[in-house]
C-alpha cells in the first residue's frame, strides 16, 4: 500500500484501498487478551468476518508489557504477524502506549527488529504510537515519531507507517498542521461512537484537506471509557464517513472483558470458530460492517426523511448470498433465499408509529413473500408479495406499511416464500416523503419503465379502470381491465413520451394512484 496525498493506495490496481477488521486487546500478561493471539482466532476473523486486517496491540509500558518481559512479548506478536501473512491479511505491529516518548529507546530497538523480520513483507504495518496524552506534537510525538520513523526506513524503505497524534489520537487536525517529512506515512484517528461525535469527524475532515491520510487503528461502538451503552446510529454515522474516505479501521476489541467494547461475550474460548451466539451486541454489530465492507457495500445510511438499508448490511443472518447487482448504484444484492432464511439489522426508528416500507427486489417468478419480524420471528411487522419482474436483476420497488416502535432495535427480513433477491430496503414515517413515491398497496413494476408496465390489482376479481395522467393532471391514455381472478395486469407505455406520470386505478369502491417513470 502507498499513501497518495490522503488516500492509501493499491499499488497495483492504483485505487484507494479501504480495510477492515478487528483490534486484538492488550497484549499485556494476566490481562486476558492474550489468550486471543493465536492463529486460529486469525483464521476465524478472516473465514467468518471477511477481515482483512488485524491490529496486534502490544502493551508496552504497564503491568505484564514488553518492558516487564520482551522476549515474551514480541512472541505473541510474532505468532499473529506469521498467521496473517499466510492468511493473506494486513496486520498492524501496534506500540501499544500512552507514554511512548518515555521509552524511545526500546521503541527504536523493537521496530528495528520487526522492520529487519517483516520488512520483505508487504502484509505488515507499523503503529509506533497507539495513544499519546495531551502533550504536545510539535515538541514531544513528532520528535519521536521522527527518530523512530527514521530507524525503520533506514532497513524497510517502503511499509506503511502509522504515527499517533495527541489527545488519545484524536487531534489528527494538528498533526496535520506540522505533517512528518517522509514516505508513506499516515496518522492515527481513534475514536468511540457513544462519546465522540461531529466534532470529531470535523477534526479529520480537516486534516484530510491538508492532504495527510488517516487511519483508525482503533474504534469502539460505545463510549470512551470502554463501557457504556452501544451506540449504533452514531457507529452508522462514523461508518458512513470512513466509507466516504476510504479509511481502514480495526475495531476495539476481539476479546471476552465484560465491558461493553468487547467483540465476545465473557468466558468464550479462543479454540474458535464461534457461532454468532458468543458475539456481544457490539460485537454482532461490528461484524456486519466487517464481513461486507469490502470496498463495495455502503452500509445503512439515513437521508431526508427515509432510512434505507442495504440489504448485505445484515449483521446476522441464515442461508443467504451476495452477488453483484446491476441495480442503479452498483454493489451487492442478497439472493438465494429460501423459505426459512432470514437477515437481522440493528436500526434506528426516531419515533413510534407507522412507517412505509420499501424493498427493491427483483424476480422471475411469482409469489416470493418478505416477512418483516422482530422477537427472532415469533412478531411479524408486516408480510408483502415478491411480483415477478421478469428477472433476477429486473428491479422494481414494492410498498407496504407497518407499526414500529421507537428506538435502536433489532428487525429482520425473513423468507416466508423464497426466489426473489433484494438490494435495499428502507423505512419512513407515514406521512413524510419517500426516496420512492408509491401507494403503499398498488405494485408497479418495472419503475421507470420503457415499454410495459406490470402491475399488481388490489382488488381481483372485479373490473379496473385504468387513467394514466401526465405531469399537467391530463389523462393521456385510458383503458378497462375486464373482471380477472389474476391480481397481475399489465399496460402499454411505448407510446407515452419520456417523464413523470400518475397511474390512476378505479377498482369497484377503492382508487389508488401511483407514479411511475417513463423512460
Amino acid at each position: 500500500m502507498r499513501v497518495q496525498g490522503n488516500k492509501i493506495m493499491s499499488q497495483t490496481t492504483g485505487q484507494p484501498v479501504s480495510l477492515a477488521g478487528s483490534s486484538l486487546f492488550w497484549s499485556n500478561a494476566g490481562w486476558g487478551g492474550e489468550r486471543y493471539y493465536s492463529a486460529n482466532v486469525l483464521g476465524w476473523l478472516k473465514n467468518n468476518w471477511n477481515a482483512t486486517i488485524v491490529r496486534a496491540a502490544m502493551g508496552v509500558d504497564e503491568g505484564g508489557g514488553y518492558l516487564e518481559n520482551p522476549a515474551r512479548e514480541k512472541a505473541k506478536v510474532k505468532i499473529v504477524v506469521d498467521a496473517a501473512i499466510a492468511a493473506g491479511m494486513y496486520v498492524i505491529i501496534d506500540w501499544h502506549s500512552h507514554h511512548a516518548e518515555q521509552h524511545q529507546i526500546e521503541a527504536i530497538a523493537f521496530f528495528k527488529e520487526m522492520a529487519t523480520t517483516y520488512g520483505n513483507s508487504p502484509n505488515v504495518i507499523y503503529e509506533i504510537y497507539n495513544e499519546p496524552l495531551q502533550v504536545s506534537w510539535s515538541g514531544v510525538i513528532k520528535p519521536y515519531a521522527n527518530a523512530v520513523v527514521a530507524a525503520i526506513r533506514a532497513i524497510d524503505p517502503d511499509n506503511l507507517i502509522v504515527v499517533g497524534t495527541p489527545t488519545w489520537s484524536q487531534d489528527v487536525d494538528v498533526a496535520s498542521a506540522d505533517p512528518i517529512q517522509g514516505t508513506n506515512i499516515a496518522y492515527t484517528l481513534h475514536f468511540y461512537a457513544a462519546t465522540h461525535k461531529q466534532s470529531l469527524r470535523d477534526k479529520a475532515t480537516t486534516a484530510l484537506s491538508r492532504g495527510v491520510a488517516l487511519f483508525v487503528t482503533e474504534w469502539g461502538t460505545c463510549e470512551a471509557s470502554g463501557n457504556g451503552f452501544v451506540d449504533s446510529a452514531s457507529t452508522q454515522e462514523w461508518m458512513n464517513f470512513m466509507k466516504a474516505n476510504s479509511i481502514s479501521h480495526c475495531n476495539w476489541a476481539l476479546n471476552d472483558k465484560g465491558e461493553a467494547a468487547s467483540a465476545l461475550v465473557t468466558g468464550t474460548s479462543p479454540m474458535a470458530s464461534w457461532s454468532d451466539t458468543f458475539l456481544t451486541a457490539s460485537g454482532r454489530l461490528v461484524k456486519g460492517y466487517v464481513q461486507n465492507w469490502a470496498g463495495t457495500v455502503t452500509p445503512p445510511t439515513t437521508g431526508g426523511t427515509a432510512t434505507k438499508v442495504e440489504a448485505e448490511s445484515y449483521h446476522v443472518m441464515s442461508g443467504v448470498l451476495t452477488q453483484a447487482t446491476s441495480d442503479t448504484g452498483g454493489g451487492l444484492n442478497v439472493g438465494w433465499l429460501d423459505p426459512g432464511d432470514w437477515m437481522a439489522y440493528t436500526v434506528n426508528v426516531p419515533t413510534a408509529g407507522t412507517y412505509t416500507i420499501q424493498y427493491r427486489v427483483a424476480s422471475p417468478y411469482t409469489g416470493g413473500q418478505i416477512s418483516l419480524e422482530q422477537n427472532s420471528g415469533a412478531t411479524r411487522l408486516g408480510v408483502i408479495t415478491v411480483p415477478n419482474t421478469g428477472g433476477w436483476q429486473n428491479w422494481t420497488t414494492i410498498t407496504n406499511t407497518v407499526t414500529l416502535n421507537a428506538g435502536v432495535q433489532d428487525i429482520a427480513i425473513g423468507v416466508p416464500v423464497g426466489r426473489y433477491n433484494i438490494n435495499w430496503w428502507s423505512f419512513t414515517k407515514a406521512g413524510t416523503a419517500a426516496r420512492v413515491a408509491s401507494s403503499p398497496e398498488l405494485q408497479l413494476y418495472p419503475n421507470p419503465v420503457q415499454n410495459k408496465l406490470h402491475l399488481t390489482l388490489t382488488q381481483p376479481g372485479t373490473a379496473a379502470s385504468l387513467y394514466v395522467i401526465n405531469a399537467y393532471g391530463k389523462p393521456v391514455q385510458t383503458l378497462t381491465l375486464p373482471a380477472s381472478t389474476s391480481p397481475e395486469a399489465a399496460i402499454s407505455v411505448e407510446g407515452l413520451e419520456p417523464g413523470i406520470y400518475t397511474l390512476r386505478v378505479v377498482e369497484a369502491d377503492r382508487t389508488t394512484s401511483t407514479k411511475f417513470v417513463k423512460e
